[in-house]
């Protein structure tokens, strides 16, 4: 931000004793000169202290969205998590063995086998685990669903809870299955990457065997998707400066319609 070009320097009228033309007595004439205070030799680096806040915190395990906060976008980062949006992850999987920490690189503590597992076996388990936290949803939402308020709050998609709640799951669904190999679309609130990573060590024991995470990867954080995301080959001043324009109205619509 310092090396970026500095606006011009403001410009005052001063009274400068000029002598006038011939060797005549010396005259006051009106001249533009520069503010002194605005000389970077006078005022310094522009910009001293920049506050920057995370939103979702993402693990060293885990990739993918990870929103920051730039000055006032801190504000606007409380709002967003007082929206309690949802996230979006692909999380994959591999059947066969155990961990002590539910990932492929933790200590290994069990193997097992995995050939009666089949497609169907897998999507008859991630539809319990909806069903389950379905309920769930419904009741930390705090809704009486036959009211006209509840049908109001289906229709804008705003049915989740608005206090803080357990992790819960909205939707989960098998995007990918060939053994020993898998990898599920997971939508959730208020989770963290190390429970989706218990999620399908679950997964392995419901079909008698065992399962680690191989890769937890957020694709959506609320407003924000992968298409938002800037790499690190982009984490520059103008890529941020384009980001936060693009983004502004997806947030400011978001807040608006959440909460008022």
């Amino acid at each position: 931000l310092n090396a970026a070009p500095r606006r011009a320097p403001r410009q005052h009228i001063r009274f400068l004793p000029t002598p006038a033309p011939g060797g005549g007595a010396v005259q006051l004439v009106p001249t533009t000169v520069p503010v002194l205070a605005d000389h970077p030799l006078v005022r310094g680096p522009r910009f001293r202290r920049l506050k920057i806040g995370a939103g979702h915190l993402l693990d060293v395990k885990a990739s993918g969205v990870f929103v920051l906060g730039i000055g006032h976008g801190n504000k606007l980062l409380t709002d967003l998590y007082n929206c309690h949006l949802t996230k979006v992850y692909i999380v994959s999987g591999l059947f066969g063995k155990a961990t002590d920490d539910f990932s492929d690189t933790g200590k290994l503590i069990e193997k097992t086998t995995f050939d009666h597992i089949t497609r169907e076996k897998l999507e008859r388990i991630v539809a319990v685990i909806q069903g389950t936290n379905h309920k769930a949803l419904l009741m930390y939402s705090n809704i009486d669903m036959k009211t006209q308020e509840a049908y109001e709050l289906a229709v804008k998609g705003l049915i989740r809870p608005m206090e803080k709640s357990p992790p819960i799951i909205t939707a989960i669904r098998c995007l990918h299955f060939a053994l020993p190999e898998f990898q599920l679309e997971i939508h959730c609130l208020h989770e963290t990457q190390q429970y989706l990573r218990k999620i399908v060590h679950e997964i392995g024991l419901e079909l008698k065997a065992s399962a680690v995470c191989t890769q937890v990867r957020r694709t959506r954080d609320g407003v924000f998707t992968l298409e938002d995301a800037l790499p690190r080959t982009q984490w520059d001043l103008r890529s941020v400066r384009d980001a936060i324009q693009s983004c502004r109205m997806k947030v400011e619509m978001e807040l608006e319609k959440t909460l008022g």
